[in-house]
């Protein structure tokens, strides 16, 4: 995920990180860029479809958050646990760099099979190929799919990219080093492996789908396309191509949420969409509610990434959950220890009131 339209600067005006711009303007200037253009005409259906959001009721304050709050690591007695979802990206870091058609990544198939299907999720792998960006040769490909309360037609859908960058392209002294990407890609992850245990008491009465996207990042230049998961994801179901039916009223993509110093500003892309800002609106005023002050109210960046395709291409109401400010971003220092499980039970208890609330 990067800026998008070439807007590198903070809300206030200041360059965020010189080293990135190049990176920006890159990935805007992909195939991508195009892309974002495609379903512009698509607004007045969109507006039709964010109407799933006034109907949410909203959570009250409660006891958990307060002793959520007042802790660093041990989320003990809260609704969310922090320090098993940390575990869980711990563990998917030790599986080493996860890149699309790497032996990690195969790895991380098999676990995140298991892990759900063990909880009663139902799993689906969408395969598909697409040409290694330096010598063209084809690469297996598979977005994770987990289906909850197969049974319902009305469904939300929640997302991540599990996949790493193959290469730190950013770290200034090893830009061919080993990329664990324990907050860019393991951490969104964690957050819905932990959520997994909760979704039988959530009491919702939509139907809930996991997607992880494989291919967000499967770059070596900075022209390489990018998204290329939730691409297949998006086409795959407007054409009505997906192993499952569904009709989502909305997606979240989660990224980069497990920073230890845990800042999420409103992204600007998913506010200005007239069909995803009462999303970003319902998301923001639960943290609000709960007494979340790392969930802060207002823009900041404008950030290109999965959600761009779900929206555009998919025509779902997409927004992005992500702290963007992150000195380790893209570099060999993005590695567990500058995650924390406070962190990820913030993120997860807010999407799990969130979801409570959906009428």
């Amino acid at each position: 995920m990067v800026f998008g339209r070439g807007k590198l600067k903070t809300s206030n005006g200041r360059l965020r990180n010189p080293s990135s711009l190049s990176k920006g303007l890159g990935k805007w200037i992909s195939h991508h860029s195009a892309r974002s253009l495609i379903w512009a005409s698509g607004i007045t259906v969109g507006i039709v479809l964010w109407v799933h959001c006034r109907g949410v009721e909203q959570p009250s304050p409660d006891a958990g958050w307060a002793a959520l709050a007042g802790k660093t690591q041990s989320q003990e007695g809260t609704p969310f646990d922090g320090e098993r979802a940390y575990r869980y990206l711990t563990a998917l870091c030790e599986l080493g760099p996860r890149f699309s058609g790497s032996p990690g990544m195969g790895k991380q198939q098999k676990l995140l099979e298991e892990h759900f299907s063990g909880l009663g999720g139902r799993v689906h792998f969408q395969r598909f190929r697409a040409p290694h960006p330096l010598d063209r040769t084809p690469v297996n490909m598979a977005n994770l799919i987990v289906e909850w309360f197969p049974e319902r037609l009305d469904r939300v859908l929640l997302c991540a990219h599990y996949d790493t960058l193959p290469y730190p392209m950013l770290d200034p002294r090893d830009p061919k080093g080993t990329f664990l990407g324990a907050n860019d890609g393991a951490s969104g992850v964690a957050v819905l492996m932990e959520l997994g245990h909760h979704i039988q008491n959530l009491n919702s009465k939509l139907g809930l789908d996991f997607a992880f996207f494989d291919a967000e990042e499967f770059i070596f230049r900075e022209t390489d396309p990018y998204f290329l998961g939730s691409e297949f994801f998006s086409q795959a179901y407007r054409e009505d191509r997906l192993p499952y039916k569904a009709q989502y009223r909305c997606a979240i993509l989660l990224d980069m949420v497990g920073d230890a110093d845990l800042q999420i500003y409103q992204e600007r892309n998913s506010l200005s969409w007239p069909e995803s800002r009462p999303l970003v609106q319902e998301i923001w005023g639960v943290a609000r509610r709960l007494g979340v002050r790392e969930f802060i109210p207002r823009p900041k960046y404008d950030i290109r990434d999965d959600h761009l395709m779900l929206r555009n291409v998919g025509r779902i109401p997409a927004c992005v959950t992500i702290d963007f400010d992150y000195p380790y971003w893209h570099t060999t220092e993005d590695t567990p220890d500058k995650c924390s499980a406070r962190s990820l039970a913030i993120v997860g208890y807010v999407l799990m009131e969130w979801i409570k609330g959906l009428k």
